[in-house]
């Protein structure tokens, strides 16, 4: 049977004092000697419970306004003191120091005074200095003294208290969790005052995130895989709330995430439907009941149990129409309350609401012995914009035109290399992504558009090798390409664009997702 070590000594310090009176009360009624500081000892001592301040242990004021309270040699050594060891407590005993068995501190809410907005000045004075020093020192003397920093480990606390205290494996698991919290904190801070210092890829030699269990999955991609997701970095899909439907699956997240992305790219309504990180359609329109249903058209067969995003409030309108197809999840950034009615009525629909319009900077993706780290691709580059297109073939097209081959532009970053993507009306009508050949996808999204691709328009994510993918896509009946160009056959392409009588652009900007 595990043994208690007593506790006969507590420091209590915190920030957060919700349950203090809860754990002092304990304390008190166990008989332990409570040590505290500032706010903590008064609000012990308004409530009747006998505790010594800090500043009358050591002998040396609190000062600068709290900047110095427990920064001193007679805290610091009874934390410290292997209670264990003979010379350690003879060496307190000597100068007439007594050890801690208990440390209870929580830290300065450093990271919510960052997500206040506070300016620079505010958050600095919620660095931590003395707290992350007495934890890590109890920590660190785990052997001898039990350290409690958060206040979900209360329940737990009290109860060993009242059991005649902490088991060596109890105070092992304390420890443990003070090193993860005091290194989370310490990269908070480094994160933080990392941002407000100009940098770029080339000068980021230093990268660190942490990444919190959030909860387990049923499996992985596959069901023999162990699976869980984590929450940590910037906000993302981790942070949707789920308010409907089965729980979420490895790879109902990985879908999520490239649709929610895929809605963003645009700035009018957008609905995006995703299949296995791929688009099966992409639309926009007057409204999201409209683009749901040409997103829809693009590809009904692969639509069939896929992930649903919308970039504006889903509508009615648009959950009838969604009501009627098997969809795995919808996610958008709210709902109209009839609309969510009628959804619910669905059983298996996972219902997501994600009010974050924020995309990542970072791209961080694990390789064997580390991380790929770049820049997040976004729809922000010079070349993204149609007025710094070059023209290279064919007469100037429409208004509409325009608008639909910048549509197809827009779309086409959400397809995996190589990506070919056919438009009209605002909406993909054929998508040939993941081939290992340009030629490949023109033929798969020449396929997929059936006869609709006649008067169409298309976009390549990367330039065209050779003219032989053009040619597909021109013989099929495509009036307009966009692509970035930068091949060292473009003279090449550009004379059968030229002979099919087609306008092209180049955009000088690659949209290429490999993986």
């Amino acid at each position: 049977m595990a043994s208690h070590k007593p506790i006969r000594r507590a420091l209590v310090s915190v920030y957060e004092k919700n349950r203090l009176l809860e754990l002092g009360k304990c304390l008190h009624e166990a008989g332990v000697e409570i040590l505290s500081t500032g706010s903590t000892a008064k609000t012990l001592h308004d409530a009747g419970i006998a505790v010594t301040e800090v500043s009358s242990y050591t002998g040396f004021p609190e000062i600068m306004g709290g900047r110095v309270k427990t920064l001193h040699p007679r805290i610091h050594s009874g934390i410290l003191a292997d209670q264990n060891n003979p010379e350690h407590l003879a060496a307190i005993s000597d100068l007439n120091i007594e050890p801690f068995d208990l440390v209870v501190i929580n830290l300065y809410p450093f990271a919510s005074t960052i997500a206040s907005g506070a300016d620079f000045a505010e958050c600095i004075e919620q660095i931590d200095i003395g707290g992350p020093s007495m934890l890590r020192g109890a920590a660190k003397n785990h052997g001898s003294v039990a350290v409690v920093c958060n206040e979900s480990q209360y329940d737990h606390a009290i109860a060993s208290i009242k059991a005649g205290g902490f088991t060596d494996e109890e105070r092992k698991l304390l420890a443990l969790d003070v090193f993860r919290t005091t290194a989370e904190y310490d990269l908070t801070i480094a994160s933080w005052l990392g941002s407000t210092i100009s940098f770029d890829m080339e000068s980021l030699d230093w990268l660190g995130l942490i990444w919190k269990r959030e909860n387990s999955l049923r499996y992985g991609e596959n069901p023999h895989q162990r699976a869980a997701i984590y929450r940590g970095g910037p906000p993302g899909i981790v942070n949707a709330v789920q308010s409907h439907g089965k729980e979420m699956s490895f790879n109902n997240y990985t879908d999520a995430d490239a649709a929610w992305r895929a809605a963003l790219d645009h700035l009018e309504p957008c609905v995006a439907i995703i299949k296995h990180a791929n688009p099966c359609g992409i639309a926009i329109g007057v409204d999201v009941a409209a683009a749901y249903e040409k997103a829809h058209a693009c590809d009904p067969v692969s639509a069939f149990g896929g992930v649903v995003a919308a970039n504006r409030k889903v509508s009615l309108a648009m959950a009838e129409q969604l009501s009627h197809i098997f969809t795995e999840v919808i996610i958008a950034p709210e709902y109209e309350p009839a609309a969510l009615e009628i959804l619910m009525k669905k059983p298996s629909i996972r219902i997501l609401t994600c009010n974050l319009s924020h995309i990542s900077p970072l791209e961080i993706r694990p390789v064997s012995g580390g991380v790929l780290v770049q820049e997040t691709d976004l729809i922000n580059a010079p070349g993204d914009n149609p007025k710094n297109w070059k023209q290279v073939t064919g007469s100037p097209l429409s208004h509409e035109d325009m608008q639909d081959l910048e549509f197809a532009w827009r779309s086409v970053r959400a397809v995996k290399s190589n990506a070919i993507l056919l438009a009209k009306d605002g909406a993909s009508v054929g998508i040939g992504m993941g081939q290992v050949n340009r030629v490949d996808s023109a033929k798969l999204a020449v396929d997929r558009a059936g006869d609709r691709v006649a008067g169409s328009v298309a976009a390549s994510d990367a330039f065209f090798p050779f003219a032989d993918g053009l040619e597909i896509l021109t013989a099929a009946g495509v009036k307009a390409i966009v692509q970035p160009g930068g091949s060292v056959r473009d003279e090449e392409v550009i004379a059968a664009a030229t002979k099919a009588g087609i306008a092209m652009f180049f955009t000088e900007t690659r949209h290429f997702s490999h993986a």
